[in-house]
């Protein structure tokens, strides 16, 4: 019999599922988001609720017996959102509580194998993110940001865009999952914006400091500006497409200001 355990998506509430498996001793759990939810043919199903304590108490743990380099892939596996993921996470924290360590380098295993792979996938992923955002200046002094990332890699890109960008008010969203985060000359905080105006097509309405504001893009010669510099050290006689897209492939190039000007 399987026990199907639903939980909301979000890192805590799976850590928040594994510590109620443990708690609850069940013997053969299967872990689902609430979205990808089915009710199953045999045996039971629960809906997890986040608590972050409980969450915070398996995480701990977790690093007690890990490296750091563990406990990154963990999270990068979490954040590639592969359909089951989250049974190869468990698998990882069940055979790392077992053994009292981590299996760590280990690579004959299939369940770290699984997890290694897929945070390369998403480390591949934030470096492109960190490379092709194309911000637009709207409402004066707030640069604006679209993408659609294979995977959630928002929260692994927010310190570089702090870091490089600290002197600038910005906002990158990603439309796929609809949130974003917004980084006000302090801190970067997750935002979601309110596309409830489809006439506007570069309007968007967002919460910031409790406040409704309107942005809308204002001309201005920001993008020109990107575009001079982008063809002054493009060299036109070493142009090579193929090679170009492999490094560029053509699903961003719809949020790049120097193929859609």
């Amino acid at each position: 019999m399987t026990d199907t355990l639903t939980y909301d998506g979000s890192f805590n509430g799976l850590l928040t599922t594994v510590f109620e498996i443990y708690a609850h001793k069940i013997k053969n759990p299967t872990i689902q988001t609430q979205l990808q939810a089915q009710q199953p043919l045999f045996g039971t199903s629960s809906s997890v609720v986040t608590d972050v304590d409980k969450a915070q108490r398996v995480y701990k743990r977790l690093q007690e017996l890990s490296t750091a380099g563990d406990m990154s892939m963990f999270y990068r596996a979490y954040l590639s959102e592969i359909r089951g993921i989250e049974n190869t996470l468990y698998e990882y924290c069940r055979m790392t509580f077992t053994a009292g360590k981590a299996p760590t380098g280990d690579y004959g295993n299939t369940t770290l194998l699984k997890l290694s792979q897929a945070a390369k996938m998403v480390g591949r992923e934030k470096h492109r993110m960190e490379a092709f955002i194309r911000f637009h200046l709207i409402d004066g002094d707030i640069y604006y940001a679209n993408c659609e990332p294979d995977f959630n890699v928002l929260p692994l890109i927010s310190s570089h865009f702090k870091n490089r960008y600290a002197d600038q008010r910005w906002v990158i969203y990603d439309l796929k999952r609809d949130f974003g985060i917004s980084y006000d000359l302090d801190s970067v905080q997750e935002i979601t914006i309110k596309f409830n105006d489809p006439g506007l097509q570069r309007g968007i309405t967002n919460k910031i400091d409790g406040q409704e504001s309107r942005f809308r893009e204002s001309e201005n010669n920001y993008r020109n500006l990107w575009n001079q510099y982008f063809k002054s050290v493009n060299i036109e006689s070493r142009k090579n497409m193929k090679l170009h897209l492999q490094h560029v492939p053509k699903r961003y190039w719809k949020y790049l200001s120097e193929k859609v000007a």
